[in-house]
């Protein structure tokens, strides 16, 4: 071990002492969630009290869960969206007790319009908490692999893609707190934070493995592992433009980059014609340039979510990066984080009951009227709830349509997996496509192209090299296939105008374009009727879904061809 290496893990084991410290009180909490989450919402509701929303729904006069619930409903963004706006517009105590928002983190929502949500100290520290904790505990159970205090390939966003009337940024938050955070700690992030800023895709990963390649990666940290493989490819692909610019000092000019950000990002590069002749030496002899042949398998670690829709892409993994172990994030948004992992290959992770105080819906009943709403102590394991948290920065019995199952429990408190955005929603490579987008984008195409559609609905299909979408239309529907084509693609262009996360996917490759999937005439008529009898509902009030999530769906269809 070098002397540099030495006093780097020597300074990060002093530096990390409060937060393994946190790290043993945490887990001593989560013998009593009950009290620590009711002691969470007293503070929540006496601190936000004189607030706009506060005096709107009595929090003063609130003493027990049963008056907050009577109180305040269980509801989705557009509840809050009204004292969110007031915000935008510096009228901060419409929300807020914070004196300041430090941002409003996006995120594209289950809307047309793009959610805000506050960014304040409040949400900082519980955010860097749960990161810290989440963190220590992930070097701890590897340290035989010697990564810590060595540098992590981590995608950042654009933290400040507007401004509200009252000058507030609004942006990826990865991209704030990469801009906040200590020197010695941005050191260590192989990956320049102002790749952030471009917005082509494959220069984005261009100028990652450009800046990567000469230095001793340990960890790969991607929230959706589409993300990963794309990665993998891309050094692949470049290989020899990355090679000769790694032996010679330079960045290649004919990426779509701003001129300006091209300029600093050269300023930074030295010439290692060493570290090129050794990955080509490799490249000659294997064919191929993967992550596992630059960075041995045995040092690194590939930290990404596992649950959900995520499995497709987790499997293509090891023939890019070897077998390394992968540790999820966690059950986490702009909204906030829910869980903390603390072991591998699962995605199920401990509720972050410090953070957030936590209910539940039971998931056959997040439809009725008067549901059956759970604390985090009252779950019971192999349940599958809807996970309703209230924050400290202005979320109250916010429901965010994931839906969770309990794993376990770490002391009494829940340890939770996440299943998936609902019924409501699909979500192959992080686009979280919402009915709602179909709808609209269906409703846009009808005022342009003249295709007969009897009944229809979209649902993602697995497809090793490019997955996508496909609307499952009758045959009798499809008598101009010229028609259908330009129909296709003003679908596609409309489901990324109504879905920016769409629209990121499919440029970025992570998504092909929608397809027709075609299935004979009366199909849907059946399938309703057959669907009707197995929920045992009423024709009255049965509505034909327009988008299903599951990744088999086609697999249960009589599909005759596709059209593309």
């Amino acid at each position: 071990m070098s002397l540099k290496r030495f006093f780097l893990i020597r300074l990060g084991r002093v530096l990390t002492y409060p937060i393994r410290r946190k790290l043993r009180q945490f887990e001593a909490a989560c013998q009593e969630p009950e009290a620590v989450q009711a002691a969470l919402l007293a503070h929540i509701l006496r601190k936000q009290a004189d607030t706009g929303f506060g005096r709107d729904h009595k929090f003063a006069a609130i003493r027990t869960v049963a008056e907050y619930r009577r109180n305040v409903p269980v509801a989705p963004y557009e509840y809050v969206a009204p004292y969110i706006e007031r915000v935008q517009k510096g009228d901060t105590r419409a929300l807020l007790a914070d004196r300041r928002v430090l941002m409003f983190a996006l995120t594209s929502g289950t809307t047309a319009s793009r959610k805000l949500i506050p960014v304040t100290d409040d949400y900082l520290a519980a955010y860097r908490r749960g990161w810290n904790m989440w963190g220590v505990k992930m070097y701890r159970d590897h340290r035989g692999r010697r990564i810590a205090m060595r540098p992590i390939i981590q995608f950042g966003g654009d933290p400040e893609e507007f401004r509200t009337e009252a000058g507030i940024p609004c942006g990826n938050l990865s991209g704030y707190t990469a801009m906040i955070q200590r020197r010695l700690i941005r050191w260590m992030y192989a990956v320049p934070p102002e790749t952030g800023k471009i917005k082509d895709a494959r220069a984005r990963f261009y100028i990652a493995l450009r800046f990567a390649l000469a230095r001793n990666v340990s960890q790969f940290m991607a929230a959706n592992p589409s993300t990963l493989v794309q990665l993998a490819r891309a050094l692949d692909t470049d290989k020899e433009h990355l090679l000769r610019d790694l032996a010679e000092g330079t960045l290649r000019a004919d990426l779509d980059i701003p001129a300006d950000i091209h300029a600093r990002l050269c300023g930074r590069l030295r010439k290692n014609p060493i570290r090129a002749k050794e990955l080509a030496a490799i490249a000659e002899k294997t064919g191929r340039l993967f992550p596992r042949d630059v960075w041995p398998p045995d040092t690194v670690i590939v930290n990404t979510w596992t649950g959900g829709s995520m499995g497709p892409y987790l499997r293509q993994l090891p023939q890019y990066y070897g077998d390394t172990p992968v540790r999820d994030l966690g059950l986490l948004a702009s909204e906030g984080r829910m869980t903390i992992p603390f072991a591998n290959s699962t995605p199920s992770g401990v509720l972050d009951i410090w953070s957030h105080y936590f209910e539940f819906v039971p998931e056959g009943e997040i439809d009725s009227p008067q549901p059956t709403v759970l604390g985090a102590h009252e779950l019971r394991e192999g349940g599958s709830y809807y996970i309703v948290p209230t924050t400290l920065y202005g979320l109250y019995r916010y429901h965010i349509s994931d839906l969770v199952r309990v794993t376990g429990f770490l002391g009494r408190t829940p340890q939770v997996e996440f299943l998936g955005k609902g019924h409501r929603f699909a979500n192959l490579t992080g686009e979280k496509l919402s009915e709602y987008h179909v709808t609209r984008a269906m409703d846009g195409v009808a005022k342009r192209v003249a295709q007969p559609v009897t009944a229809y609905c979209l649902a993602p299909v697995w497809d090793d090299r490019q997955p996508y979408y496909a609307i499952f239309l009758e045959e009798p529907d499809l008598v101009n296939e010229s028609g259908t084509r330009a129909f296709l693609t003003e679908l596609d262009r409309i489901l990324g105008e109504e879905n920016i996360e769409y629209a990121a996917k499919r440029e970025s490759g992570r998504l092909g374009p929608v397809r027709v999937a075609v299935i004979p005439a009366g199909t849907w008529a059946r399938w309703d009727r057959d669907r009707l009898a197995s929920t045992g509902g009423s024709p009255e009030q049965y509505k034909h879904p327009c988008l299903i999530g599951d990744l088999k769906f086609r697999e249960t269809m009589p599909v005759l061809r596709e059209i593309w």
